[in-house]
């Protein structure tokens, strides 16, 4: 009976030794959860959760913003040096500092979408360019303004259908932030237009 006993309180203390290694060897509750913990620190600033496929109507704003912006940071270039009108070449000098800094954010939200933007303005503006570059003075500050409420039109409404029907969550924000800038602008260049409308008239 002795033996007996001595032989089940072996097995009992080997059984216990096994089953407290087995315990040893699982994580603790720190460890258990310091996975998600690390999963949900933000990879980076995107609203709609880090997806980086921009296609359709998002893609195509984009590829139409980025030469357009560029187009007028250039154009106001050429009215800060060869307007007449005090109001036109301040107007100029906003359209450098705006549209560049809009210029710049779109870039940025093309490197997280891995989008690449085009790098020379279209067809259309490099005709305007080309244009405004040859004239001076007064000539110069009717086909500038012209131009501009022609482009600022286009530019509100394509960017207010990017706000209203964008489907990716970052390109609709960086239309709906940049929006009132270009409402603005576009207000300005009218009262100017409109001035130089009364100037002209008899």
């Amino acid at each position: 009976m002795s033996k007996q006993t001595s032989i089940v309180a072996l097995l009992t203390a080997i059984g216990i030794s096994v089953l407290g290694a087995a315990c040893s060897n699982q994580p603790s509750d720190s460890t258990a959860y310091s996975g998600p913990i690390v999963k949900t620190e933000p990879a980076q600033a995107a609203s709609d959760k880090g997806d980086q496929v921009v296609t359709g109507g998002d893609l195509a704003f984009m590829n139409d913003a980025a030469p357009g912006g560029v187009a007028e940071v250039e154009m106001g270039r050429m009215a800060a040096k060869q307007a007449q009108s005090s109001e036109v070449k301040q107007f100029g000098e906003r359209m450098v500092v705006d549209h560049t800094k809009a210029g710049e954010e779109l870039k940025q939200l093309a490197s997280i979408k891995k989008v690449t933007l085009p790098a020379m303005v279209n067809p259309k503006h490099k005709e305007a360019m080309e244009k405004l570059s040859k004239l001076k003075g007064a000539d110069f500050d009717h086909e500038y303004v012209t131009a501009m409420v022609a482009d600022h039109e286009k530019d509100v409404a394509a960017f207010e259908n990017a706000v209203k029907a964008g489907v990716d969550a970052d390109v609709k924000a960086f239309a709906a932030k940049t929006l009132p800038t270009l409402k603005a602008h576009l207000q300005m260049i009218r009262d100017i237009a409109s001035k130089m409308d009364h100037k002209a008239t008899p």
